[in-house]
């Protein structure tokens, strides 16, 4: 009895150590970070970004691009890399542009403050103007993501 005893506490203690010594060599976590997206507007593409068209189910409708421009507010101090941008838009008479997705593209770097940031979208042609620009906020990380395979 008192082998076994001994045997799970020597366990308990070799597990502490590992658990330990991984800790110290183990990766900061990743941890997201909030970007505040500031006045926000859109214009039209310039005309070697505005060709293009929109499919859905295999059929390709003519399709409108359009830059989504505004201030990125970083207040982390750090620079955040890979922000995804997320945010409704509905075209004037309030039907979404954007079907079943809330993301709409990404910043690959905001620095810390307030920075200019612009977003290429593309929506079917005959989506009615004005769009509308609704609950947009951008997260990323403050270290560059990079794929494991």
């Amino acid at each position: 009895m008192f082998q076994s005893i001994k045997t799970y506490a020597i366990a308990i203690i070799m597990g502490c150590i590992l658990s330990l010594f991984s800790s110290l060599w183990s990766p900061a976590a990743l941890a997201v970070t909030n970007i505040k997206l500031l006045d926000l507007s859109y214009k039209d593409c310039p005309p070697e970004l505005a060709e293009g068209n929109v499919t859905s189910g295999g059929s390709s409708l003519a399709a409108a691009c359009y830059l989504i421009t505004g201030k990125a507010k970083n207040t982390s101090g750090k620079t955040v890399y890979d922000a995804d941008v997320f945010g409704r838009i509905l075209d004037a008479n309030n039907e979404p542009t954007l079907q079943n997705r809330n993301r709409v593209g990404s910043i690959a770097e905001v620095p810390p403050g307030v920075s200019d940031f612009e977003v290429r979208i593309t929506v079917p042609a005959n989506q009615p103007t004005p769009l509308k620009l609704k609950n947009f906020k951008a997260s990323g990380f403050t270290t560059k993501v990079t794929p494991i395979f």
